[in-house]
């Protein structure tokens, strides 16, 4: 069982992405420059800054941050507000880091969210979790470069700058992505950002009173405010998953206030467009090679269905370390080649026929008696590059034998997934548009996934204790929120 620990903010990206998406939908751009002016700006962080590889790749990181954007100290009404506490330390964790990339085309976007605990390849530190690279970084050359007389002041700033370097460093050795820019937001900056859009809808499954993250809320569709949604987005404590389930929160709640700033011009008023300002100038932090008018205009034909949010895929939630430090294990190669797969740039990995695995959606069923088969053959799925729909029960009634389905038997895509599950038959199944892959598996499967094919799949081709199977693509482009637990 893993120690219980408060849970951290984990609510950084909404505010990102409002900030992005409220600007392109909701100002007009005389006010962009405006708004866009305010940002504090940092320089010197290892970036790629450039598009040669025809995409932006943002990295955007959640700080629990006692200080705003630019130093100042929050206030003590607003630190209540927050629940901040006297815990954690003051900013130096970063709970919310995901890589987004957005095509130079501007018309769709990739989320990847990065599990906090992930045990990755730390520079100059080894090993470690992967939200301790900046505040360990910097904490470190803090305290050597105040010991060698160097100012408090500078010091603060030349570690601070370091541990920014160490964190993009880290999640480019574990995605294989090169970070071309870099936006942070305090935890502030959620509340204020949600607030100023009116508040965003959401649906639970169940009821929910976790009083470390301050979630009390009835089961059901509800509008939360800013603060609501700060205790919504942190719990991780009585979910099934954890840290894990967190992340979903998250993410449909980003994709939920993403559908709703581009379906509809939000910030008619100056009094809100006022209140955005004031949000983003004490709360955002950029990099300063990054143009952000140019790249708000790349958003212009920007829809919610094209907003995906996305997990890395996990080896073990609860693994541990010699010391004993309960952490996520990684394998970077899976992560590797599941991001590369995510953001559309699989160019080594062809299905049958040519089929790019990227390509392909699969929805898988289990219609066997074997709890949770659907989920382990999706991870073996998406460990080879495809990429999983719906993951759930089969209700269609009894299934002797199992099977592939699409519109037709001869579907190249269909025979891509039955190829890489050991070799499974695809059946025609009529009504099913064309180009949907639809997996059905019975108590005769022992492809990749099964507890014939493979004691328990991982990313690695061997055995783990707590494997996590990959959660469906959440997309921005729905009616109403996604319910979760």
């Amino acid at each position: 069982m893993r120690p219980r620990q408060r849970g951290g903010p984990g609510r950084a990206l909404a505010a990102l992405a409002a900030v992005l998406a409220l600007t392109v939908t909701g100002l007009g751009w005389h006010s962009v420059d405006q708004l866009v002016s305010g940002i504090e700006r940092i320089g010197n962080l290892g970036l790629g800054g450039g598009k040669s590889d025809g995409a932006t790749d943002i990295l955007m990181v959640g700080i629990d941050a006692r200080t705003d954007a630019h130093g100042n100290p929050l206030t003590q009404d607003e630190l209540a507000m927050l629940h901040a506490g006297d815990d954690g330390e003051g900013g130096l964790n970063t709970d919310t880091i995901i890589l987004i990339r957005v095509p130079n085309n501007g018309r769709s976007a990739v989320a990847v969210s990065i599990p906090r605990d992930s045990y990755v390849d730390i520079p100059g530190l080894g090993k470690g979790k992967i939200n301790s690279a900046y505040g360990i970084t910097k904490s470190t050359l803090q305290q050597k470069l105040i010991d060698q007389g160097v100012s408090p002041a500078e010091a603060d700033k030349r570690s601070t700058q370091a541990g920014r370097q160490a964190l993009v460093k880290s999640v480019a050795g574990l995605t294989g992505i090169t970070v071309d820019h870099y936006a942070e937001v305090g935890l502030l900056g959620f509340v204020l950002l949600t607030d100023t859009v009116g508040g965003v809808d959401v649906c639970l499954n169940n009821a929910v009173d976790e009083p470390l993250s301050g979630a009390d809320f009835p089961a059901g569709k509800q509008k939360l405010d800013g603060a609501q949604a700060l205790s919504f987005v942190r719990q991780r404590h009585d979910l099934p998953r954890g840290d894990i389930d967190r992340i979903v929160r998250q993410q449909v709640y980003m994709a939920q206030l993403v559908h709703q700033v581009l379906s509809a011009k939000v910030l008619a008023s100056p009094g809100r467009l006022q209140e955005l300002s004031d949000a983003v100038g004490r709360t955002v932090v950029l990099d300063d090679d990054w143009d952000v008018l140019s790249f708000l205009h790349q958003l212009q034909d920007l829809a919610g269905g094209e907003v995906k949010f996305e997990t890395i895929p996990v080896k073990d939630l609860n693994g541990w370390t010699d010391n004993g430090e309960s952490v996520v294990r990684v394998d970077p190669t899976a992560v590797h080649k599941y991001v590369t797969a995510a953001v559309g740039d699989d160019e080594d990995t062809k299905g049958d026929g040519g089929i790019e695995p990227s390509t392909v959606v699969a929805d898988v069923y289990n219609a066997s008696g074997t709890g949770g088969l659907a989920g382990q053959a999706a991870q073996a799925l998406a460990a080879k590059g495809f990429r999983t729909g719906t993951v759930d029960n089969w209700i269609g009634g009894p299934v002797q034998s199992s099977r592939v389905l699409a519109a037709s038997g001869g579907d190249p895509k269909a025979r891509a997934v039955a190829q890489a599950l050991g070799g499974l038959p695809v059946m025609a199944e009529p009504g099913l548009p064309e180009g949907s892959v639809r997996v059905v598996l019975a108590g005769d499967y022992s492809g990749p996934g099964s507890a014939k094919g493979s004691a328990t799949f991982d990313f690695s081709g061997t055995a783990t204790a707590t494997p996590v199977p990959p959660a469906p693509p959440i997309d921005a482009g729905t009616n109403g929120p996604k319910c979760v637990n």
